[in-house]
């Protein structure tokens, strides 16, 4: 079954249009979700607004929106004022200038999007995401829609474009406000992270092994419940061993997957031991020859 796109936009590359669609990059039916019911009567309850000092409903035709200028004081705005601030839904994803992906930080990434051509643009797509692999860089570019301007990346993916809504500069807090404190790491304690890595290290990120065992979980027991079993009688996790210290969590690490070697002490990797055996066994051949 195809994707269906959310919406279309056209890349601005030099004087180069793409007409594009975007499809969402995540399935948001997948995740489990509950709604407020009326213990007594089993139907789902409807959202209303209070006024905070009468304790009135306020009906949705009495409300309009406002921005506050300062504590407690609000400045309102009709329906056609809050278009005129709105920026206009040019649908246009303009490009601004390249660079290479790995020069964007993670953390101004925000939501991911897939990009497909559209009627008449396959060959300008396939064009740009040829020249984005060639080179290794990436597009940043504007995107008006929704009546906001979006800072986007758009980059290769596979054979086509992935955009990458990121986040404004302004709108992340520094990295310098987290407190790190001022232990100091011992090398004995880093051998032992090292050789913990070493044993599970994998040469390429494979998401397939992954599957959210929480929500796998909850829908059966949500199931049992539909069925008019109890579900509160959970076994309970025996509870883990506690650790005095850092030294004793990474040696009980390494002793728990049987390979580590609990002085510290880094031994060869298996795809070592395996290079070491095959080699005496050419010179044992060798000898016999």
């Amino acid at each position: 079954m195809s994707a269906r796109p959310i919406s279309s936009a056209t890349i601005s590359f030099g004087l180069v249009s793409v007409p594009v669609k975007l499809y969402s990059s995540s399935e948001t039916s997948q995740k489990v979700s509950f709604n407020l019911v009326s213990k007594k009567h089993g139907t789902r309850l409807k959202q209303q607004y209070i006024h905070p000092e009468s304790g009135e409903v306020v009906p949705r035709e009495e409300m309009v929106k406002g921005y506050e200028f300062s504590k407690g004081k609000y400045v309102l705005f009709s329906p056609e004022e809050l278009k005129a601030l709105e920026e206009k839904n040019t649908q246009t994803i303009d490009i601004t200038e390249f660079v290479p992906f790995d020069q964007v930080e993670r953390e101004y990434l925000d939501k991911v999007y897939y990009l497909g051509p559209d009627k008449g643009g396959s060959r300008a797509y396939k064009l740009l995401s040829a020249a984005l692999r060639k080179t290794g860089q990436s597009a940043i570019a504007r995107y008006a829609a929704r009546g906001k301007q979006y800072l986007v990346l758009i980059r290769p993916m596979g054979e086509g474009l992935a955009m990458e809504q990121l986040h404004y500069a302004d709108e992340l807090k520094p990295f310098s406000e987290v407190p790190l404190g001022d232990a100091e790491v011992k090398e004995t304690e880093l051998a032992l992270a090292l050789q913990l890595i070493e044993q599970a290290k994998t040469d390429k990120f494979e998401p397939e092994k992954y599957t959210d065992d929480v929500r796998v979980r909850m829908l059966e027991l949500i199931q049992k419940k539909i069925d008019g079993e109890d579900i509160t009688q959970i076994e309970e996790e025996e509870p883990k061993g506690k650790v005095l210290d850092l030294m004793q969590a990474l040696k009980a690490s390494l002793a728990k997957s049987g390979q580590g070697d609990l002085d510290g002490e880094r031994k060869p990797a298996k795809s070592a031991a395996r290079k070491t055996a095959k080699k005496k066994t050419r010179k044992v051949g060798g000898s016999r020859a």
